[in-house]
């Protein structure tokens, strides 16, 4: 909703981009957190004079002084000990009447990056809030860094890191990028560097100028360091690829970066993700001249999804990048909001990675777009490969992007489900697959499903204990299956 229609007004409800406020009296204190939480979200709209009833209509209370009100809507608005940041401007704000009162809508865009957070009553880390269907909510302290850190237009990731050494950079991987970088660019000037000359061209390493030596950046230590290393700079950093392929298990196959067994970093992860992911898709028999072409729009597209996943994460914040791969989709998870939002990113044309250094070092062997065509891109593959369209869903506190990538029909994922619940022997085994199949699932959808009483599946989950998990609020949370302990008959 970008205003308010008078013509639609019997069918305004409050939602996450519309809050109505009685304002009989004056400006309710409440209207300046939903203010800052619009401002720091998608937007939306706050209608003064109008109440919500029971049933979640609105209804006209009006307002006794307009003018009164609508100075000290701009007065304080205007107070910087209040606001930080006005946003609004006289045409943001109209004055209806409805059944002989006035009412005023006022329109809340939203804000910019580098204008966020948006906070109130001088206090950045109690009064930044943000919206989500049940109201406004204030931010914590680790939600309000996370915009600071996006804030700059010099991305976190091209930090000179000078309590690290070019020791801290894996060598191993750096000349496998190399053969990467030279298989696709032969003749590029930087193939006859030495190492440190190239990784210092390439933007992961920088001198530094409190030392005038050469250091890695927090990008090429992500992208060429050692796990043990990274988690030093990125405490909450953790990769985790899961192959879901049979509901009785938890997974078939699984590949993390803490597990010693591999480097850990980025680079090595992505290639090892894509070859899991890229080995079960259909390659068509296709000539260009005498040489067999493997490619195709599918495989292109996963590349640019798992790319996007990996330079658009934000390593500080917790549960890291999880891919999951099962037999009808594939689910990219990455840390931290959607920088330019997810209209903007459904719709295209704005490139704004989080970390800009590690997008220019995949652009540099050929992975990745740039100019923010990538995720139309793969809508676009998806609908002409005729496809389910992907979804692309975002979560916070702690922030969260989910871009999920169908590989057969909703009834056909039905399907599926419905022969893997039957080949379950227990009510444990249903349950968890069920909780696989969606980790967002209540009881009640689990016993609807199974054919047996919400009580009967609540006792059956705390039996489980150790094997599962719930994780967050009972209406936004969701189950976490660990891989310690059996299922209890």
């Amino acid at each position: 909703m970008s205003q308010f229609l008078l013509s639609d007004f019997e069918s305004y409800k409050e939602d996450n981009r519309l809050e109505l406020k009685q304002a009989l009296n004056g400006i309710p204190d409440s209207v300046w957190e939903t203010y800052s939480a619009f401002a720091n979200s998608y937007g939306g709209v706050i209608i003064l004079g109008v109440a919500e009833t029971a049933d979640g209509s609105a209804k006209v209370t009006g307002i006794k002084n307009r003018e009164k009100l609508q100075k000290d809507f701009w007065n304080t608005m205007h107070n910087p000990n209040k606001v930080s940041e006005n946003l609004l401007s006289d045409k943001d704000i109209h004055v209806f009447q409805k059944d002989g009162k006035d009412i005023v809508a006022i329109t809340i865009p939203r804000a910019k990056r580098e204008q966020r957070p948006i906070f109130i009553n001088n206090d950045m880390f109690k009064g930044t809030f943000r919206r989500n269907h049940e109201g406004d909510y204030k931010c914590s302290p680790s939600a309000v860094r996370a915009m600071l850190r996006d804030e700059p237009e010099q991305t976190s990731d091209m930090k000179v890191l000078e309590n690290f050494s070019m020791k801290d950079i894996d060598y191993e991987t750096v000349a496998k990028y190399r053969n990467a970088h030279k298989v696709r660019k032969p003749d590029h000037p930087w193939g006859e560097l030495n190492n440190d000359d190239f990784l210092e061209k390439l933007g992961a390493a920088a001198v530094s100028d409190y030392d005038h030596a050469l250091h890695p950046t927090a990008a090429g230590l992500l992208m060429f360091g050692n796990e043990y290393r990274i988690v030093r700079e990125y405490p909450e950093y953790f990769l985790d690829y899961r192959e879901e392929l049979d509901p009785t298990i938890r997974w078939t196959d699984r590949l993390q970066s803490s597990s010693g067994e591999w480097s850990g970093n980025l680079f090595d992860f992505y290639f090892k993700v894509y070859n899991k992911i890229a080995v079960d898709i259909k390659k068509p028999f296709k000539l260009e001249g005498t040489f067999r072409v493997d490619d195709t729009p599918i495989h292109k597209a996963i590349r640019e999804a798992l790319v996007n996943c990996l330079v658009n994460a934000d390593y500080f914040v917790p549960r890291g990048v999880v891919i999951r791969k099962t037999n009808q989709k594939i689910i990219l998870e990455n840390p931290g909001y959607i920088r330019t939002g997810k209209i903007q990113m459904e719709k295209g044309g704005i490139s704004d990675p989080r970390n800009k250094a590690l997008m220019k070092m995949f652009n540099m062997i050929d992975i990745g777009e740039r100019a923010g065509s990538g995720v139309p891109g793969i809508f676009k593959t998806w609908h002409d490969s005729t496809l389910p369209t992907p979804t692309i869903e975002e979560e916070f506190e702690p922030d969260r992007t989910r871009l999920t990538l169908f590989f057969a029909a909703e009834s056909s994922l039905e399907s599926s489900l419905e022969s893997s619940l039957e080949s379950c022997s227990t009510t444990a085994e249903k349950i968890i697959a069920l909780m696989k199949a969606n980790p967002s699932i209540t009881s009640q959808e689990i016993a609807d499903t199974i054919g047996i009483s919400k009580r009967a599946v609540t006792k059956r989950i705390s039996k489980l204990h150790g094997t599962i998990e719930h994780i967050g609020s009972t209406k936004k949370g969701y189950w976490k299956i660990h891989d310690t302990n059996e299922a209890h008959p």
